[in-house]
């Protein structure tokens, strides 16, 4: 994974780390941060064994990432990366990165005020911004600057509107540089004349998507049922349609998240918007 754009800026985070207890991280995505940076972390001094935690802000963005971390050590998760949501837990005893969602971290600062045996918090994609992430980061913040002043804190963020944060941290801030790709916007003929339209316009754009460029294409709809009328009006077209929403069974989930041979239109919530990198996609 060498190749990933993170990669190069590695060496200055592990540095950064072991001089001062917080670092901020700003990497756009699809550089590799999630991936790559937790298991970077692990054969640090000043981690001496503990557990490294990330917070991720949605279900599937958690899975999704310990599954990738895994497969690049060559594992499945529940050994040395797991994962924890409200729902599911695959972890064990030798799990050493935990990829947890924000809520989690609250009601466990809560059981175990001292966070005993964790010796770094990450929290990804921190830009979204939510009642539960601030939460989490201000009790954290708490107690390293109460009870466990060697305990680190990184903030990852695909943004680099971070003043504010890197003022709270009283950290440095080390970026990344991405990927770059050409974007061309181009927009329907005319507007909706009733929203209850979206399913069978949207339909009508993915087919002309289809005939006019290559590889999978991902489309957002609000909810579930607009997938699944969109889905039917889709019917005939020439790609395998896939939903993708937070309550999709997680093989059908990890499906849509694997690389595939076959070209595919993923019709999501706004749960593909951030956090997720879906292969494919042009």
């Amino acid at each position: 994974m060498d190749e990933l754009p993170v990669a190069a800026i590695l060496p200055d985070l592990r540095a950064s780390l072991a001089r001062s207890a917080n670092a901020v991280l700003v990497a756009p995505p699809g550089a590799g941060k999630t991936s790559l940076v937790p298991q970077a972390l692990l054969g640090a001094d000043w981690l001496g064994g503990q557990k490294i935690v990330m917070l991720e802000p949605r279900r599937l963005a958690a899975r999704a990432a310990a599954e990738r971390i895994a497969q690049l050590i060559g594992e499945a998760p529940g050994g040395t990366v797991g994962y924890r949501t409200r729902l599911e837990s695959v972890t064990g005893p030798a799990t050493r990165i935990e990829v947890i969602t924000e809520g989690l971290l609250t009601r466990r600062l809560l059981a175990d005020p001292g966070l005993d045996g964790i010796g770094c918090v990450i929290f990804d994609e921190i830009h979204e911004r939510s009642l539960e992430a601030d939460l989490a980061l201000a009790l954290t913040l708490d107690l390293q600057r109460g009870l466990r002043p060697e305990l680190r804190i990184l903030a990852m963020s695909a943004t680099a509107d971070i003043a504010t944060l890197t003022t709270l941290l009283e950290a440095p801030v080390i970026e990344s540089a991405g990927r770059v790709h050409p974007v061309t916007i181009e927009f329907a003929a005319r507007d909706l004349a009733d929203a209850r339209d979206l399913p069978a316009a949207l339909a009508r754009a993915v087919r002309g998507a289809l005939a006019a460029h290559r590889g999978d294409v991902l489309a957002f709809l609000p909810g579930v049922g607009e997938i699944r009328r969109a889905a039917e009006a889709l019917e005939g077209a020439p790609a395998t349609i896939m939903p993708l929403y937070g309550d999709l069974p997680p093989a059908e989930q990890a499906r849509v998240l694997a690389p595939s041979s076959q070209r595919r239109v993923i019709l999501a919530t706004s749960i593909a918007e951030t956090s997720l990198t879906v292969p494919g996609v042009r």
